[in-house]
């Protein structure tokens, strides 16, 4: 009886033991996230561990591996490393069916767990651009549709013109049949012109599982559009005698044809004289009978378009003869106004001298007449008294 108590009380006590290190031992994992195609490194870490076992499971709840030895057939799952402290794994080639929740156990008492949440990126595939359709004529409305699939989560669709981007667009996302992708479509709609020639439209794709080097699509515009026409000279002042050449810059899609030249609205009178090269118009040795009015045409396959150029031929000894400004009519205008100016100095300054004698006079006028200097005095007193009577006025 002693000794079958005694050997209860020791179980009993290793049992304690074993609870009590348990306590201090926890499993550690971490979240994944890998790209469809890599490899993913599953890590369970145990800070305290007096030699418990450690395992991993899938989300199948199927074991992958326990401590160093596998427990499922699969060749992409290998084992990084083992010990008391640590049990990796990884998988290789990690396809979307992989994703889910992985278990890591420590078989401790009770078991301890940590799940690790494994996210596989559905990479997109290389955007597409529809609804292109060469050639387009000005004036015609585009759309172009950029389409990617095999994303998850969904891509975003940006659009840039000659690298600058377009923000007025329709974007559609739909699952896949796999119901884990997604296949994301954008429309860009907008009417073109000439100056869209040669442009570039990109579509670009943007994605997490890109690693900031995003997928691009991209098409270059070809529009065809009516020529457009202008009529240079050589020179902007034509002088009977000398040469003149009349330049017919013609730009358009389909490249146009050779000019028409025709002079007010007939063949050109002088063939000798006025030769065509290509796009120009030589005269040779201006006259009189030059002048009028001189007409370019071009035409391609959209249209055509047409400038015209009045031509007047200017005599040269007329122009030599032409008199300059008159130097001495100008001396004489300024002269006269100078002398005008004088004469009105001269004539205010006589005018306000005459008035201030008057005054002067008008004030002393009571002493005048007087004989003597009391008289005088009394003559100036009564001037004061009467000096409201007496008003003068100043002009």
């Amino acid at each position: 009886m002693i000794w079958k108590r005694s050997a209860v009380l020791r179980f009993y006590s290793v049992c304690g033991l074993l609870l009590q290190g348990s306590q201090g031992q926890f499993p550690l994992t971490q979240n994944v996230t890998v790209v469809e195609g890599g490899t993913a490194i599953l890590t369970c870490r145990v800070e305290q561990n007096d030699n418990t076992s450690l395992q991993w499971s899938n989300p199948a709840q199927q074991t992958l591996y326990f401590d160093d030895k596998k427990a499922l057939r699969d060749n992409r799952i290998e084992l990084v490393r083992a010990s008391w402290h640590e049990l990796s794994i990884s998988v290789s080639d990690v396809s979307l069916s992989d994703e889910g929740q992985y278990t890591c156990s420590l078989f401790t008492m009770p078991v301890k767990t940590s799940k690790a949440y494994l996210t596989v990126l559905g990479v997109p595939e290389k955007p597409q651009i529809s609804g292109f359709s060469s050639p387009v004529m000005e004036g015609d409305l585009m759309q172009l549709t950029c389409k990617t699939s095999g994303s998850k989560p969904a891509a975003d669709i940006r659009w840039f013109k000659n690298d600058k981007e377009i923000k007025d667009v329709k974007y559609l996302k739909e699952e896949d049949a796999n119901r884990k992708t997604f296949t994301v479509s954008s429309t860009l709609d907008f009417r073109v012109d000439r100056s869209d020639d040669g442009v570039a439209i990109v579509c670009r794709v943007d994605h997490e599982s890109l690693n900031a080097t995003p997928q691009v699509a991209m098409q270059v515009l070809e529009i065809h559009y009516t020529p457009s026409v202008k009529i240079i000279p050589s020179t902007p002042f034509p002088q009977e005698g000398q040469p003149l050449i009349l330049t017919c810059e013609s730009k358009g899609k389909p490249l146009p044809e050779p000019v028409l030249w025709t002079k007010d609205g007939g063949e050109l009178p002088d063939p000798d004289r006025m030769v065509v090269s290509g796009r120009e118009l030589n005269i040779l040795f201006l006259n009189k009978t030059d002048n009028g009015t001189y007409r370019c045409e071009a035409t391609n396959t959209i249209g055509q378009s047409s400038a015209e150029y009045v031509l007047i031929v200017h005599d040269p000894n007329a122009l030599a003869g032409q008199p300059g400004p008159d130097h001495a009519l100008i001396g004489g205008i300024v002269a006269v106004v100078v002398f005008v100016t004088l004469c009105s100095i001269f004539l205010l300054g006589r005018y306000l001298a005459r008035h201030k004698g008057t005054y002067l006079t008008n004030e002393a006028k009571g002493a005048e007449d007087a004989p003597d200097a009391d008289t005088a005095i009394i003559n100036a007193e009564g001037s004061q008294v009467n000096a409201e009577e007496k008003k003068e006025y100043f002009i």
